[in-house]
């Protein structure tokens, strides 16, 4: 276990995935300072709240003095308000990568996803591989995490999906729903990367998925078997959702993006290539032991 001399600095602290590494680091002896522009207030003797921008070096820079290690989950999945995946995920982990460095910090977990790749023709997925270069550049010695597609409670994966089956007679796949998911339980993805701090020698990358790979309307039955549904899938083209997403795009917040039916089109599984849940000792929980905790069926 860890030290209370061992200060862990998370970046993204507040957000989805970011909490929860928190709360493991916790967990695991760690104090952990939580940057963000908006920093929790409930500062405790283990976890501090700071002010700080990714965007800005000053910023970064006073951050990250006196950490033994920085995690970075700050994540982008819609470009707006002036943020776009090129300044969260490639300037931005830069950035961060280069202070780290320089204040001698001595871990470095960088969150990207699945699938990364600096030569996709998808913008968020080449930024994602692009961040991951630029990090290691920076911080030769980081791990990077590369969780798939993550569930839990407050998600923007099954939530949602489950509140439309709910409501909806008919509900629309992506293509005809070959897509293949490997969903983790953001809980275990966050154990992971809390991990990476208290092992001897963390690896250079690690692929995160669930115990099990479904195809996207297998996903679906899953979801509407818990839940007693009766919504009817239909297949809907890939082209269609372009047209949509592309008319969808143009609204103050849209639904659908091209991004994301980009995003469908891949299988979001892990690799078998690199390091995973195993190598740190961790069993994944199961979608379906996870539903009930996350969707209790008398809920509205």
């Amino acid at each position: 276990m860890a030290t209370l001399a061992r200060r862990v600095t998370v970046f993204g602290g507040t957000g989805f995935l970011g909490r929860r590494i928190a709360s493991a680091l916790v967990a695991r002896g760690f104090a952990v300072q939580v940057a963000s522009r908006h920093p929790p207030q409930d500062a405790s003797d283990l976890v501090q709240g700071v002010e700080a921008d990714i965007n800005d070096d000053r910023s970064v820079a006073a951050a990250v003095q006196g950490s033994f290690g920085v995690v970075n989950a700050v994540s982008l999945y819609v470009e707006r308000d002036g943020q776009s995946f090129h300044s969260v995920h490639v300037e931005a982990a830069e950035r961060l990568a280069r202070h780290a460095s320089k204040a001698a910090v001595e871990r470095l977990a960088h969150v990207s996803g699945i699938g990364s790749d600096p030569n996709s023709t998808s913008p968020y997925i080449a930024c994602r591989g692009r961040g991951e270069e630029v990090v290691r550049q920076a911080f030769p010695n980081a791990s990077v995490i590369r969780p798939a597609a993550m569930y839990g409670p407050d998600d923007a994966l099954v939530v949602p999906i489950s509140r439309l089956l709910r409501r909806l007679p008919v509900f629309a796949l992506f293509g005809s729903g070959e897509t293949r998911l490997q969903p983790p339980h953001v809980e275990n993805v966050a154990e992971a990367v809390a991990q990476t701090f208290d092992v001897a020698t963390p690896a250079p990358v690690y692929e995160l998925g669930g115990p099990r790979i479904y195809t996207y309307l297998e996903f679906l039955k899953v979801l509407r078997r818990h839940l007693e549904a009766r919504t009817l899938f239909v297949p809907l083209p890939f082209g269609v959702w372009h047209g949509l997403a592309t008319f969808a795009e143009r609204l103050p917040q849209p639904p659908i993006t091209r991004n994301q039916v980009e995003l469908m089109r891949r299988d979001n599984v892990v690799s078998g290539k690199v390091s995973g849940f195993a190598s740190l000792q961790i069993a994944p929980r199961t979608l379906e032991e996870s539903l009930p905790q996350i969707l209790p069926k008398k809920t509205a």
